[in-house]
């Protein structure tokens, strides 16, 4: 006869209805954590998120300092090395430490191409220096200076990504692009946001004849395909402005064909909170429409909105390449990515001098870190995913 086996109890006290299970610390801090707060927690842990932010960083750091990490000016011509190839930054010098060089031209005229062929001098040794003063600028266009982060030896080349046709150094072209192609993103989505939450808020609080309206007058931006349309609109900015106006213009245009889509998404998440007790409760109370919009509906799905722009930025980073890139947007003397990827445009020349697509590396390194930065953005602002 098998002998019957006792059920386990985990607690053998008795049960007691008036004792108060002890708060689990992990949980407590959970509930008592704001919005924002639990966003950056479930953000943390989104590692790839986390490295696009990193590099986002770095780039965004360089735009205020650009004239300082800069060897040289944006437009700064070296009549003596056009088509330059990048010089290779060596620390060693016939097995001795000498720390980072590079080496000079050896320059040949090429009959058949009648184009000047470089290469490098193995017995030249131009240190590359440090925390130093070379060519002057102005800070911002407002402030004299001469500090650079680092600087050529003096009277020799440095072209750590080769030089265009005019002799221009790319690396130089490359930070000085930045301040404009990364700025023209958060303008534009900054403009896009403004026109998204105000049509988008309208239609999905109102309702009705408005909310038909916005959505009609969506459907037709929709339908037009964006790069014609940005084109047809950059051509029609006098040629006459000055590069700053063609800035602001390019970025009105970027802005202001950008915003349907958070318009959307604004509307459809209002006619979902604004049948919740507490906006009720706020028109019960005589609150105005504009109070309950921006003070009780918009507040509550703003990580929503900030993912949103984040993946908004990229498109906006490539339509000013692609028009710069057409000669439909910024020109020099202004100076973006898409501006130096203007050299590029004749394949043969490519071909010859491969460097002229250096500008390409970080526009995808950009696009992709925003991307990135988006999805763990999105994931982290969803309150459906833990």
């Amino acid at each position: 006869m098998t002998e019957e086996k006792q059920p386990h109890f985990v607690d053998s006290a008795p049960f007691d209805p008036n004792r108060v299970e002890p708060p689990d610390p992990d949980r407590e801090r959970y509930y008592q954590a704001s919005q924002w707060r639990i966003v950056w927690w479930k953000f943390k842990r989104h590692k790839l998120a986390v490295v696009a932010g990193v590099v986002l960083l770095i780039f965004y750091l360089t735009v205020p300092f650009a004239e300082i990490i800069a060897p040289y000016g944006a437009n700064t011509r070296h009549n003596d090395y056009l088509y330059a190839p990048p010089q290779a930054v060596h620390f060693f010098d016939q097995g001795r430490f000498v720390g980072p060089f590079v080496r000079g031209y050896v320059a040949e005229l090429d009959m058949e191409t009648l184009s000047w062929k470089y290469s490098p001098d193995p017995a030249s040794v131009l240190p590359i220096r440090f925390f130093c003063l070379s060519e002057p600028y102005k800070f911002w266009g407002l402030f004299p200076g001469r500090f650079h982060l680092f600087c050529p030896t003096p009277g020799e080349p440095l072209f750590l990504l080769g030089t265009d046709r005019l002799g221009r150094d790319l690396f130089s072209g490359l930070v000085y692009g930045a301040r404009l192609s990364l700025t023209i993103g958060i303008i534009g989505v900054a403009i896009s946001i403004v026109l998204g939450m105000f049509f988008g808020g309208i239609a999905g609080y109102f309702g009705g004849f408005i909310d038909s309206s916005v959505n009609r007058m969506i459907e037709i931006l929709r339908c037009i395909p964006e790069l014609p349309l940005w084109m047809a609109l950059s051509a029609a900015l006098p040629v006459t402005w000055s590069p700053i106006w063609i800035y602001f213009g390019i970025t009105i245009i970027l802005g202001m064909l950008d915003w349907p889509g958070l318009a959307r998404a604004v509307r459809s998440k209002l006619l979902s909170l604004r049948e919740e007790d507490y906006a009720r409760a706020a028109v019960m109370m005589g609150a105005k429409p504009r109070r309950i919009i921006s003070k009780h509906l918009l507040p509550g799905f703003t990580s929503h909105l900030v993912a949103s722009a984040t993946l908004a930025i990229p498109n906006m980073i490539l339509g000013e390449t692609a028009l710069s890139f057409l000669n439909l947007g910024l020109r020099r003397p202004a100076v973006s990515w898409g501006v130096l990827l203007n050299e590029a445009q004749n394949i043969t020349i490519v071909t010859v001098y491969p460097w002229l697509m250096a500008p390409v590396i970080p526009v995808i390194i950009v696009v992709l870190a925003f991307n990135f930065l988006g999805d763990g953005l999105r994931d982290a602002a969803d309150p459906y995913k833990t």
